[in-house]
């Protein structure tokens, strides 16, 4: 039976659909018993997840996704046992989600030249909680009806050399990492199959990870496949890595795949968790067996 824990998942803090407390009450109901709350850029929701987890009766870990500028292309890191109130951590969050702030009043203007009007205000009025991505502008454009779904969205939108793609550089690879390990935490690169680098650039940044003190890599999670899950499993060995496990949970169809239900990691993995105390309660507590539910895609924060 697959290890109940699942460490990358989304709240309404961020690109989510579900609140915190709705968030922790979903994981517990499809049997995770440790989780870690990881919204892009903010910490804002872990107090009310910290409230729900208790009350469901899971531990929840304070976790973050940090987005990041390497070599012009967008890498999210993500931090697990983290310290929520290290300063220099707060104060890069606060930085970043200030430049998602001047990149969204761009992309508006970028979609105003091709006459679509009110997409900052439309899109603000998904982001409920102030955190700007392109998913927020993706759900407007939907709902006025210039594509379908989200996914036909960045097929016309957002993306390079379309209306609305506006270039930005996020956090340095370097600094996120500083933050996560100075903070308490382990640094780990998120989803790494969906960056498409190339063996060779991928080689190049697992290499300056490690040196920079990353410790980590996602190698069981919603976007990767299982011939994937092979592959990070790997690469982890390769350069001395932990490996991580997590949904990447955005909400119902908003999502790769449903909490609960990622399969346990390959054989031969060290769980980034093997050393943390809740990794004892996860030996003594007995994991639900759950089917595998594919869903939607659109999850695309960058």
């Amino acid at each position: 039976m697959p290890t109940p824990i699942d460490l990358h998942c989304h709240s309404t803090i961020s690109d989510g659909l579900l609140t915190p407390t709705e968030l922790v009450v979903h994981a517990a109901s499809k049997g995770v018993r440790v989780m870690a709350l990881t919204d892009h850029d903010d910490l804002s929701g872990l107090p009310e997840a910290k409230i729900a987890a208790k009350t469901v009766g899971i531990t929840l870990l304070a976790g973050v996704e940090i987005s990041v500028t390497w070599r012009k292309r967008t890498l999210h890191i993500v931090g697990l046992n983290i310290d929520p109130d290290y300063s220099p951590l707060v104060q890069g969050l606060s930085a970043i989600r200030e430049g998602r702030h001047l990149r969204a009043k761009a992309m508006a203007e970028s979609l105003d030249k091709v006459g679509i009007h009110g997409s900052l205000e439309g899109a603000y009025a998904y982001a409920t909680h102030g955190i700007i991505s392109r998913t927020h502008f993706a759900r407007f454009l939907v709902e006025k009806g210039y594509a379908k779904d989200s996914k036909k969205v960045f097929k016309k939108y957002l993306v390079k050399g379309k209306p609305g793609y506006v270039e930005h550089r996020w956090a340095e690879l370097a600094d996120a990492v500083n933050w996560i390990t100075a903070a308490g935490g382990v640094a780990v690169i998120a989803h790494p199959g969906r960056y498409d680098l190339g063996r060779t650039n991928m080689l190049l940044l697992l290499e300056e990870f490690r040196a920079l003190g990353g410790k980590a890599i996602e190698v069981v999670t919603g976007s990767h496949t299982p011939p994937q899950y092979d592959e990070y499993a790997k690469f982890a060995r390769m350069f001395g890595f932990a490996a991580s496990k997590g949904s990447d949970y955005h909400g119902p169809g908003h999502s790769y795949i449903d909490m609960g239900s990622l399969p346990d990691l390959p054989h031969g993995c060290i769980p980034v968790w093997q050393d943390w105390p809740e990794a004892k309660l996860l030996e003594t507590l007995p994991a639900e067996t759950l089917a595998i539910e594919t869903l939607p895609l659109e999850n695309e924060l960058h």
